[in-house]
C-alpha cells in the first residue's frame, strides 16, 4: 500500500489570522506557565514578528526560506510552514513534532535535545534552549520493578519554550501537520527503516511496539511500507486542543505515567512537572568579523563542535573534539540543564566558554553514543533555528508508553549522552551559516569542520567531512536579509534525509 502525503493545508484547523504575539501571550499566560514553569524566562526583549497573511492561506509567493533534515517528511513539513507564512522558529517546532511521527526511533514524543535560535540583530550569537533527556526519580534511585529506566519525555516542552521566544503563531497552529501524518500515515522513509532493521529483533518483542512497527507477516516495517500511528495522533491532538504542558500536568500525562509503568519504565507525575528546559546563552567564538554560535553544556557537542572549528587542520579534528568532551565530562559530568538552577547553569558556560578558549583539554576518548537526528531551517528574513533530538538510544526502551503511542525515551541514567551539536554563524546584523549534526561519535567534529569550510568560501555541497559524522547545513554566502537566492542547503548523502533551497 502505497500511501501519498496530504495534500498542503489538507486536514488543517481552519483558517484564521496569525495573532500577535504580545496578544497571544496576555491570551494563553495560563497555558504558559502550565507548560514550562519558567520563572527566568523574560519576555521584555520580545519583538513580535509582523506577519500579515494568515497561517493556512495563500503561499505568499516569494523566496520564503530554506530547510535540511534527516528525514524528508520533516523537510516538506518545515518547508509547508513557510510557504504559509512561518517563520523559521514556527517551521522547528513543527518540524520536531513531525518527526515524532515519522522518525520515532530517534525523535518520539518521549526524546530530548537541545536547539539553537538566531534572528539578525540578537545579540552574543542568539540563544539556546536546553531540553535534554531527565532520569526519573525511580531509575536515578535504583528502585525494583524497573526494568527499562525510561526518560521524562522534554521534547515538547523544549520546542514550546523555543517557539515562545521566537515563534510568530500558536504553538497549537503547528500541530495539524503531524496529526495528520500519524492519523492518515505514512511511507516508512529509510532512515527510519534502517533504525528498525538495527534492532528489529529486541524491538519487536514489545507488543505495544509490534503493534505498530511491524507487517502482517511478523517482520518490522521495510522502507515504503505503510505506517499508521492512530494513538498517536490522539496524543498529538491533545496537546494541539489542550496545550503543551497536558503532557505534563494533565490527562494526557497521566495516561503517559501509567503507560510508563507498565512498560517497566518508572517514572512519577513528580518527574513530569519538576524537568523544566531552559535558555541559555551559546558558547561563542569570533572568526575575524563573523561571531559563530554553538550549543553549549550540558549540550557538550557544541564545545566539541567549537573545539573543531578552530582546529588548523580536518585531520585531528575529530580527535581534538572527541578528547575535548571526554576531558570536560571528566570534570563536570553531564548533568541536565532540568536539574540544575539557571544560576548554575550560567556558571557551566562561563566555565566551557573558558576551556574552549584555552583550546580545550585532552581527556581520551569516548564510549559509543546513541543515536541522533538534527535539522536546520532559516527564513527569508534571516531568523535560523537548528536542533538536535536523541532518544539516548535506538527507540528509547523500545516500548510504547500504553495507549499513548509514545515510544518512551531511554533513561540518561543507564547509557552515555549523545552529542547534541549544533552552530550558527552571524555577520554584523545578518545570518551567514548554520549546520547541526548527528552521526554518534563524530557528530561534534563534522558540524564544527562544515561550519569553518563554508566560512572559508566552500558550498555545503554534502560531500563528507568525518568518517560517520551526519551534517545538515544552510549557507547564505550574501548574508540574511538580503539575497535569499543566493542561500544554498546540504544533506549528508550516506543519509536518506532532504535539503530544499528557496528556488
Amino acid at each position: 500500500m502505497n500511501l501519498s502525503r496530504p495534500a498542503i493545508g489538507e486536514a488543517c484547523v481552519p483558517e484564521h489570522s496569525i495573532t500577535p504575539v504580545a496578544r497571544r501571550y496576555v491570551r494563553t499566560a495560563f497555558s504558559v506557565v502550565m507548560a514550562i514553569s519558567v520563572t527566568g524566562c523574560s519576555l521584555n526583549n520580545y519583538s513580535p514578528v509582523k506577519i500579515v497573511s494568515h497561517m493556512f492561506g495563500p503561499s505568499p509567493g516569494a523566496l520564503i526560506g530554506t530547510v535540511s533534515a534527516d528525514e524528508p517528511e520533516a523537510t516538506l513539513v518545515g518547508r509547508d510552514i513557510l510557504q504559509r507564512g512561518g517563520n523559521a522558529a514556527d517551521a522547528a517546532a513543527a518540524m520536531g513534532m513531525a518527526l515524532s511521527v515519522t522518525l520515532p526511533s530517534r525523535a518520539s514524543l518521549g526524546a530530548g535535545g537541545a536547539c539553537l535560535a538566531y534572528r539578525p540583530g540578537d545579540q552574543n550569537g542568539g540563544r539556546a534552549f536546553m531540553f535534554l533527556p531527565v532520569a526519573g526519580t525511580v531509575a536515578a534511585t535504583g528502585m525494583p520493578r524497573v526494568d527499562r529506566p525510561a526518560a521524562v519525555p522534554m521534547m515538547a516542552r523544549g520546542l514550546y519554550l523555543m517557539h515562545l521566544q521566537y515563534g510568530s503563531v500558536a504553538f497549537s497552529e503547528l500541530l495539524p501537520d503531524a496529526i495528520s501524518l500519524a492519523s492518515h500515515g505514512i511511507n516508512v522513509s529509510r532512515q527510519l527503516a534502517g533504525d528498525l532493521a538495527a534492532v528489529q529483533g529486541p524491538l519487536l518483542a514489545d507488543a505495544g511496539i509490534r503493534a505498530v512497527f511491524s507487517r502482517s507477516d511478523g517482520k518490522a516495517l521495510a522502507e515504503g511500507d505503510a505506517l499508521v500511528q492512530t494513538h498517536l495522533s490522539g496524543a498529538l491532538d491533545q496537546i494541539r486542543s489542550m496545550g503543551v504542558g497536558d503532557l505534563y500536568n494533565g490527562a494526557l500525562g497521566q495516561s503517559f505515567i501509567a503507560g510508563s509503568q507498565g512498560a517497566g519504565g518508572g517514572l512519577l507525575m513528580a518527574d513530569m512537572r519538576g524537568a523544566i528546559p531552559s535558555e541559555q546563552m551559546p558558547l561563542v567564538l569570533n572568526n575575524g568579523e563573523t561571531q559563530v554560535a554553538f550549543l553549549p553544556p550540558p549540550a557538550d557537542g557544541g564545545l566539541g563542535s567549537a573545539v573543531a572549528f578552530r582546529s588548523a587542520a580536518s585531520s585531528d579534528a575529530a580527535t581534538r573534539a572527541q578528547g575535548a568532551i571526554a576531558a570536560w565530562r571528566a570534570q563536570n559530568g553531564t548533568a541536565s540543564s532540568a536539574t540544575t538552577g539557571s544560576a548554575t547553569a550560567q556558571g557551566l558556560v562561563a566555565r566551557a566558554q573558558a576551556f574552549v578558549n584555552a583550546g580545550g583539554g585532552t581527556g581520551g576518548g569516548l564510549p559509543s553514543l546513541p543515536a541522533s537526528t538534527s535539522f536546520t531551517v532559516v527564513d527569508h528574513a534571516g531568523m535560523a533555528v537548528a536542533c538536535s533530538l536523541s532518544m539516548d538510544n535506538l527507540f528509547g526502551t523500545g516500548r510504547m508508553a500504553g495507549n499513548t503511542g509514545i515510544v518512551l525515551g531511554a533513561s540518561p541514567a543507564r547509557l552515555p549522552q549523545p552529542l547534541y551539536t549544533a552552530a550558527i554563524a552571524s555577520q554584523g546584523h545578518a545570518f551567514r551559516a548554520v549546520a547541526a549534526g548527528s552521526g554518534q561519535n563524530d557528530a561534534a567534529a563534522a558540524v564544527g569542520i562544515t561550519m569553518r569550510n563554508v566560512l572559508a568560501g566552500q558550498v555545503p555541497d554534502a560531500h563528507p567531512v568525518t568518517a560517520q559524522g551526519r551534517v545538515n547545513a544552510i549557507s547564505c554566502p550574501h548574508g540574511l536579509p538580503g539575497d535569499a537566492a543566493s542561500c544554498v542547503a546540504a544533506t549528508d548523502p550516506r543519509g536518506a534525509g532532504l535539503a530544499m533551497g528557496p528556488r
